[in-house]
């Protein structure tokens, strides 16, 4: 046999005597590999290492954390100018007048909340006429680089063709009024028709800014009231069809300049207040206007 087979031939006390030897040996070399990958690490550290020798003194070398991106806020293009305040007039509807001895407000009746403007909501349900026009209005802060300003309220009303208002020339009506909140890029959409011209204005649509949805129940929380202007050469093709004729009668001795409302602001101001308008009798037309407020 072997001298490895001749060592199971000593008895039981030989075999623990030989297992424990094993056993020092394993922990020895476990100890020495340790140590050994331990002096080889340190001694790789040290030739790998950036700093100086002479010096005496470990370097270290830290990752600065990552400064953090802000979240860019949007702003609107181009400048902005503050629209100036104007009359809310004799039809606002706002709870700041009334009508037969009772107030008018349609700001606390159920439904004024709405895009579309064109119908009458309540007890009628009557559609004003007229030709279809969207309008796009975009608030922005002008004390805050023209920043889009979003959760804002804006309650717009204007006339019908013939120079109507709903709820005091037609009190039966509630149409031509809407109320609506700005969104994240500052803007709200409403779906009404060309508005018309009576005697003695330029054509217009009155706005009144609130600072929520929540606060747009009454004129005396508004930030902001004032008019929009139709842009006369629009008004010229609009107002020469056969449904508009009234309009086109009282249009005729108009002007943006002379208007009693829009004639003493500033040319900057004027425009700005003016819809830039496209489209045509047959398709209707798209409106859009941006509304400067000072926040």
């Amino acid at each position: 046999m072997s001298g490895r087979d001749d060592a199971h031939d000593h008895g039981l006390q030989h075999d623990l005597q030989r297992m424990h030897d094993l056993a020092r040996e394993n922990i020895g070399r476990r100890r020495t590999l340790r140590l050994l990958f331990s002096v080889s690490g340190a001694a790789l550290i040290g030739a790998c290492g950036g700093g100086s020798a002479s010096s005496g003194e470990s370097t270290s070398t830290t990752t600065p954390a990552p400064t953090p991106t802000p979240t860019p806020t949007p702003t609107a293009t181009g400048s902005c100018v503050a629209d100036p305040e104007e009359t809310n007039g004799p039809y606002p509807a706002d709870g700041s007048n009334s009508r037969n001895g009772t107030v008018v407000n349609v700001l606390d009746d159920s439904g004024i909340v709405r895009g579309d403007i064109r119908s009458s909501f309540g007890s009628s349900t009557a559609t004003a006429s007229g030709l279809y026009t969207t309008l796009t209005i975009t608030l922005v802060n002008v004390n805050g680089g023209c920043a889009p300003l979003a959760g804002y309220a804006i309650y717009i009303w204007h006339c019908d063709i013939n120079g109507k208002y709903s709820l005091y020339d037609l009190p039966a009506e509630n149409y031509l009024r809407g109320l609506g909140v700005t969104d994240a890029n500052g803007q709200l959409t409403f779906t009404t028709i060309f508005a018309g011209c009576y005697d003695g204005r330029y054509p217009h649509i009155h706005f009144e800014v609130y600072p929520s949805l929540a606060r747009a129940t009454a004129y005396g929380n508004r930030i902001l009231c004032s008019q929009f202007a139709m842009p006369a050469a629009t008004c010229s093709t609009v107002y020469a069809t056969s449904a508009y004729a009234s309009s086109r009668n009282n249009f005729a001795g108009e002007s943006i300049s002379s208007d009693n409302v829009f004639g003493d602001n500033s040319a900057a101001q004027q425009a700005a207040m003016t819809i830039a308008m496209t489209g045509d009798i047959t398709n209707g037309f798209t409106g859009t206007v941006t509304v400067g407020v000072a926040i």
